[in-house]
């Protein structure tokens, strides 16, 4: 579909016609026409593949698909395709990409891709004892583990340590066997619960216990994703701005019932390209409110400074396990173009580029809230949804919108006496 659109500053994209900003998203990604007819058709899983991913299936339920634009993530230009219904989020992450492209842009890096398998034994006599008899056991566990699965150990991954942890617990004492697993370019659930599966004989014989739970943990806090960007305090609206931003950030970092709604602002960026890429969109938010809470006290994942030039400067972390292969990602006709449109070739690439689409929505929630407030932008959209339910077409809508928002009454039953006032004096013209 002829040369590469290599930059993702795309000014007015929102204003462009969808077929228009369809070609545009084409050509940036190198799409076929087939995939771009997938785009244009709503979705493209099939009824049949639906019936095979989970039980009891008897419809499909779509969700919008939109591409945040302006992001530059480690000197290289991206659009980020995000999933999700709640309005302004697709428009607050391009115009923070915009405040944020300087230079390099959002700068991300991710340490190994390793995944927690817990292995849960009761009833362990002598357990510190026992724990060193299967610390020297060690080599021969992880060898038994990555017998499981060779294709992971070929790529590069695998069962690569064994830690040993010891649980107080209204029903007694405990031992807890982790084992830490390299999933390369998968999310891990399924091999890493395999892995603890076949385990359990051989620890209970090593530690005479009785191994009851072996599964994933979610709190993937060897997995981490790491983001900063600068900004210039020019390009948020001057020192003021940058001041405000700093002091609704440290009210996040102080106070859990604030940070709750701040890590919310992060995950409706994370989350929409999880749900783009077909991503465990469950495990990724459990992990990020329970890394959240690491410390004993629940706090921001993001931390917003002012540098001594009067500038901002933003930092996130957080635990990040997703995956390129397996799952519903090779599945989902969309989440492989959605994947091609990202341009990421690794699940660590993926992973930091998600990170970097947090920090951003995390900057426009907290400096919309720092300045007008989050509802101005985000009520105009609800109007326009408002009117559109409310049955206004083209030109009307416009119209619907600006009248329910001058009134400050954005209430369906508003819309609608809008709507019908309005078509009214249409048909009376």
């Amino acid at each position: 579909m002829g040369e590469k659109v290599r930059s993702s500053r795309i000014s007015g994209f929102y204003k462009l016609p969808r077929e228009e900003r369809l070609r545009i998203v084409a050509e940036f990604a190198g799409l076929s026409e087939e995939e771009v007819e997938v785009l244009r058709s709503g979705g493209g899983l099939g009824i049949e593949t639906a019936d095979r991913m989970i039980e009891n299936v008897i419809g499909m339920m779509a969700y919008p698909l939109g591409v945040a634009v302006n992001f530059r993530i480690n000197g290289r230009d991206r659009l980020i395709p995000m999933v999700l219904e709640e309005p302004s989020v697709v428009a607050a992450a391009s115009n923070a990409a915009r405040m944020m492209r300087e230079g390099e842009g959002i700068r991300t890096s991710s340490t190994e891709p390793v995944m927690i398998g817990q292995i849960q034994i009761l009833k362990v006599e002598n357990p510190q004892e026992k724990a060193e008899a299967l610390l020297s056991a060690k080599e021969e566990i992880l060898e038994l583990a990555n017998q499981q699965d060779p294709i992971l150990v070929k790529f590069g991954g695998g069962a690569r340590d064994l830690e040993v942890r010891f649980l107080d617990s209204r029903v007694g004492p405990m031992m807890v066997v982790h084992l830490l697993v390299d999933c390369r370019d998968a999310m891990g659930a399924n091999a890493v619960n395999t892995m603890c599966e076949v385990l359990a004989p051989k620890l209970e014989k090593i530690t005479g216990g009785k191994v009851l739970l072996r599964i994933i943990s979610n709190l993937a806090d060897r997995r981490l994703v790491r983001a900063e960007a600068l900004v210039r305090k020019e390009a948020v609206g001057g020192e003021e701005v940058v001041d405000g931003i700093v002091a609704a950030s440290a009210f996040a970092e102080a106070d859990p019932y604030r940070a709750a709604t701040h890590n919310k602002g992060i995950l409706n960026g994370v989350i929409a390209v999880a749900l783009a890429t077909a991503q465990d969109h469950r495990a990724i938010e459990a992990g990020a409110h329970a890394y959240a809470a690491r410390s004993g006290r629940y706090t921001a994942l993001t931390r917003w400074e002012k540098t001594p030039e009067g500038d901002l400067l933003g930092r996130l972390e957080m635990p990040m396990a997703v995956g390129t292969v397996g799952g519903a990602t090779r599945v989902h006709p969309v989440a492989k173009i959605a994947l091609k449109i990202l341009g990421v070739k690794s699940a660590r690439e993926l992973a930091e580029v998600m990170g970097a689409v947090g920090l951003a929505q995390n900057l426009a929630a907290i400096r919309a809230l720092a300045t007008e407030g989050i509802q101005r932008g985000h009520m105009r959209l609800h109007a326009r949804n408002l009117v559109i339910m409310a049955g206004a077409e083209g030109a009307l809508v416009d119209k619907a919108v600006e009248e329910l928002v001058s009134s400050g009454e954005i209430r369906f039953d508003r819309a609608v006496e809008v709507v019908k006032r309005l078509k009214g004096a249409q048909n009376s013209g």
